[in-house]
């Protein structure tokens, strides 16, 4: 194990990662000497160096030097890179992001995970909301940037720590818990968990590492994730659909904007109307479950009302960026078939004309796996532009192509085209793009640069 208050100089390697910027920002503001590197100059990168942290653009080994206390890597990293083969050399301490993030929990007394396959940072920017507005004063680590907090951390003076718990490669089982939410279980990261069965163990083991004052919100209607209740022993609290949940919600209503309100229910009893800002009916199970996790730490209703009516989205959370020929622009991380159903269904209340999505699929082991599922959930668009498969950490041995989604999909008869070249698709949506129309970017990878591209285009 590390101690953290033995180390000084801390270098991240893959420090551009959402997650890795935010944990390197926060070990600055506690005056730790920071710094790190990535393969390529992003939004992430140029925001460290601004915040005063030396970001290394190449991982090469003279990057690391004796005087590096410690070496946090992320999953992606692999065993071969340059720098973790030097650090090792020098007997400096390496550790993955995950473990390391879990040493960082245990600084707090009152770590809040907010888990789940889907939902996770909808979910932690509105708890993070909520404690703000009650003047609980936490330090917040989300992986995606709020516009309320101008970044993706913050960092409070209280015992309350509020991040977003990843099960990929069983990262959250590092963490030090009191409390946490988890949203649901789907059958994602197949790559490591290899079928449904291993995710739900993960899981399980996962609350069954919450203390017996935590507080455990498990969804009601996720029969996977209700049968957690069995396997913890903090309180649990159910959200849900229908009156057989402690929390559910009724009466769903949407304005001209398509935003949704609904009236909250505990134990069978109304507890008030509920206004969002966000689009989705995932939304409306999300910030119910940010209202019983509140409802356990003394946060009143009408508090969490307020923090709710000023979320209006994390980035890349069906994210409005502008105006291209005049038709209304949205990025969005989904990279599974459940997160783009989610999605749809948000863009289904926004008034438009035609719709136009731009997929990019992420990595090839999830692209085989639900091959037909991305193809169900993409068939509900009016025009359909594929990207060449976002590899990520891996290697194309599944013998998968973008060709194979085409042909899916016209099954649904639905006619998609394969461009690769970004240039091409902005050229592409430029002909045949109308006013009102609607543009979806979508993907995990490098697709949301598309958005930007429309966007600048169209200025």
């Amino acid at each position: 194990m590390v101690d953290i208050n033995n180390c000084k100089r801390i270098y991240f390697v893959g420090i551009g990662g959402i997650s890795m910027s935010g944990i390197a920002l926060i070990l600055k503001s506690w005056d730790y000497i920071v710094y790190g590197s990535d393969s390529v100059v992003s939004p992430q990168t140029e925001n460290l160096e601004k915040q005063g942290i030396t970001v290394n653009i190449g991982q090469v080994a003279d990057n690391i030097t004796k005087d590096i206390d410690l070496v946090v890597y992320t999953a992606a990293i692999k065993e071969d890179n340059p720098e973790l083969v030097k650090a090792r050399e020098l007997n400096i301490p390496c550790i993955e992001r995950g473990e390391f993030l879990g040493e960082l929990t245990k600084l707090f007394s009152d770590t809040i995970g907010i888990a789940g396959t889907h939902g996770k940072t909808s979910t932690s920017s509105m708890v993070a909301l909520a404690f703000m507005q009650a003047n609980y004063d936490p330090s917040i680590q989300i992986g995606a940037v709020l516009k309320n907090i101008k970044g993706n951390y913050r960092v409070g003076s209280s015992d309350h720590f509020i991040i977003e718990a990843c099960e990929y490669h069983d990262s959250y089982l590092n963490f030090k818990h009191k409390s946490a939410i988890v949203l649901n279980i789907d059958d994602d990261h197949l790559d490591y968990f290899k079928n449904i069965d291993n995710i739900q163990k993960s899981f399980q083991k996962y609350v069954s590492n919450l203390p017996e004052n935590g507080f455990l919100i498990i969804n009601r209607d996720d029969e996977r994730c209700y049968e957690l209740r069995n396997h913890t022993k903090a309180k649990v609290i159910s959200v849900g659909s229908d009156n057989r949940a402690d929390w559910y919600y009724s009466n769903v209503t949407y304005d001209k904007a398509g935003f949704p309100s609904y009236e909250a229910y505990y134990h069978n009893e109304y507890v008030g109307k509920v206004t969002l800002r966000v689009l989705g009916n995932h939304n409306i199970f999300n910030s119910l479950c940010c209202i019983a996790l509140c409802s356990c730490y003394n946060i009143s209703i009408k508090i969490v009302k307020q923090a709710l009516l000023g979320f209006t989205g994390a980035s890349r959370r069906l994210e409005y960026k502008g105006l291209f020929n005049k038709a209304k622009v949205y990025d969005d991380y989904g990279h599974h078939p459940t997160e783009i159903k989610a999605t749809v269904d948000g863009i289904k209340r926004i008034n438009h004309n035609k719709s136009w999505v731009v997929f990019e699929a992420h990595t090839f082991s999830r692209f085989k796996s639900h091959l037909k599922e991305f193809a169900e959930s993409l068939k509900d668009f009016d025009n359909i532009i594929i990207m060449d498969i976002y590899a990520a950490r891996e290697v194309n041995t599944f013998g998968v192509k973008e060709e194979d989604l085409i042909e899916e999909l016209k099954k649904y008869n639905k006619r998609a085209v394969h461009i690769s070249d970004y240039g091409e698709i902005v050229n592409y949506l430029r002909d045949k793009v109308q006013e009102n129309d609607l543009i979806l970017t979508l993907g995990a990878g490098n697709v949301t640069k598309i958005a930007t591209l429309l966007i600048n285009d169209g200025k």
